[in-house]
């Protein structure tokens, strides 16, 4: 891969982790909710996940989409299915110390896996491949995964303490569950794209 190539990538990368999607707006809100230790296994969760995603649709699993049409349906109805069950966990959480709510953070696991049925995440890992790993070989495929494995981490925490500082204008309880439910409104409008595409 070119310098120039690799330049572009790094502009790529940075901008589609950073921006609001279904990862940082529960990250948002976990760390408003759980605070930043407790959404530490949610963002590394998400950073690895979707390192490991790029790494195997790289090295071929997306010709498995190609080969098999219809997974993209299956793809599409439990995304929809794992964002609403996600959005209702947002929804009902309760701030750290009250016996209100059963909210738990999302898990190393549960973020991980999420990688898999998150439609951005889908876009960006074949958007990335295609423009600056179309030749798919190892090297290539290995660069961009640790790429947007050690952005991810950056990205994980700066959401997770955005959401820390959030906390203190949220410490009323009535704030807590509107932001709550304004969070979970829109993880379940990132949906649109992919219910009307």
């Amino acid at each position: 891969m070119s310098t120039d190539l690799f330049l572009a990538f790094l502009g790529f990368a940075f901008v589609t982790l950073f921006t609001p999607g279904p990862n940082n707006l529960m990250l948002m809100a976990s760390g408003a909710n759980f605070g930043l230790r407790r959404t530490v296994p949610h963002g590394l969760g998400i950073s690895i996940g979707f390192g490991a995603m790029v790494a195997l649709v790289g090295v071929g699993l997306v010709t498995l989409f190609e080969t098999l049409p219809w997974l993209d349906t299956v793809l599409r109805a439990v995304s929809v299915a794992f964002l609403a069950w996600l959005a209702w966990r947002i929804a009902h959480a309760a701030a750290p110390g009250t016996t209100a709510g059963k909210g738990r953070p999302v898990s190393f696991i549960e973020a991980a896996l999420f990688q898999w049925v998150n439609p951005k995440g889908w876009a960006m890992a074949l958007s990335s491949i295609a423009a600056y790993a179309p030749d798919r070989n190892l090297a290539s495929v290995g660069l961009l995964a640790l790429v947007f494995f050690t952005i991810a981490l950056g990205s994980s925490a700066f959401w997770a303490v955005l959401g820390r500082h959030a906390r203190r204008m949220l410490s009323n309880p009535r704030r807590l569950t509107l932001f709550n439910w304004t969070m979970a409104a829109l993880l379940m409008a990132t949906l649109i794209p992919v219910l009307f595409a």
